[in-house]
């Protein structure tokens, strides 16, 4: 598929910073670990795959303001576009040697999300999108699973840990909804959760207390397949609040009515 000017730029700043992390991921056990909180790390792969972003969106695009996961916001002169990088997402898959982990690049245009890109390193899978153009993974592209009942659907879900989140609450949540679907899936990277519902792989995604790094690209994703993302009130303050509800029209509306209760 042909790329715009900045899905290139994206794309070769994810890709470059991959290289890194797959290294450091084949050499797990010698990483240098400090903590950030309870059962939140960081590693140094994660700081060095951040710098090798920046560093490659602000040689392209000089004055882009940032948030990032490890180094916060950085306000550019551009006050237009924003660029959202997690450099490293399931970090705790990472540091256990579990291969599911991503990359995940979003740009806004005066505050809404324009661009996309998640990349799986490990699985060699590069999901982008553009505002209006569609979403790809590598050059097929991507539409939301067609199912419209809950009993034939897989949701996936991230859990609440230690130090974080309504673990009551959500156990109320994953009650409501374990009897009525085919299976509920937990594999810790959300960005990747999210660009498995616009692959159709997953028919649905909730959780809630997410950052902004966490869902912007993959929220945009599903959107150009062809679902829908939302806060858990139904409305579009998702990066605001981090509670994701996800899916196609049907799925992600019963999945809404379910939590709601």
């Amino acid at each position: 598929m042909a790329r715009s000017a900045i899905l290139n730029v994206m794309v070769t700043a994810a890709t470059k910073a991959a290289r890194g992390l797959v290294r450091d991921f084949g050499e797990v056990e010698n990483l240098q670990v400090s903590r950030k909180g309870p059962a939140d790390f960081v590693s140094n792969a994660d700081r060095r795959a951040e710098e090798v972003i920046r560093t490659e969106l602000e040689r392209a695009r000089p004055g882009y303001s940032f948030l990032m996961e490890e180094s916060g916001e950085a306000h550019g002169s551009d006050a237009q576009h924003r660029w959202i990088v997690d450099p490293l997402d399931g970090t705790t898959n990472f540091l256990h040697g579990i291969p599911q982990f991503c990359i995940s690049i979003a740009l806004e245009r005066q505050g809404r999300l324009f661009a996309a890109v998640v990349y799986d390193p490990i699985g060699d899978e590069l999901f982008s999108a553009e505002r209006g153009s569609g979403a790809f993974v590598n050059d097929r592209r991507l539409r939301v699973a067609s199912r419209q009942a809950l009993d034939d659907a897989v949701i996936a879900t991230g859990m609440p840990f230690r130090g974080h989140g309504e673990h009551e609450s959500y156990v109320h949540e994953l009650m409501a909804i374990m009897p009525k679907v085919a299976g509920v899936r937990r594999f810790g990277a959300a960005a990747l959760d999210l660009a498995w519902v616009a692959a159709g792989r997953f028919d649905g995604f909730w959780e809630h207390g997410l950052s902004p790094w966490d869902i912007a690209a993959g929220a945009l994703l599903i959107r150009e397949a062809g679902g829908f993302v939302t806060d858990a009130d139904g409305g579009d303050g998702l990066l605001e609040s981090g509670d994701v509800v996800a899916g196609n029209e049907a799925i992600h509306r019963q999945l809404l009515s379910l939590i709601r209760r």
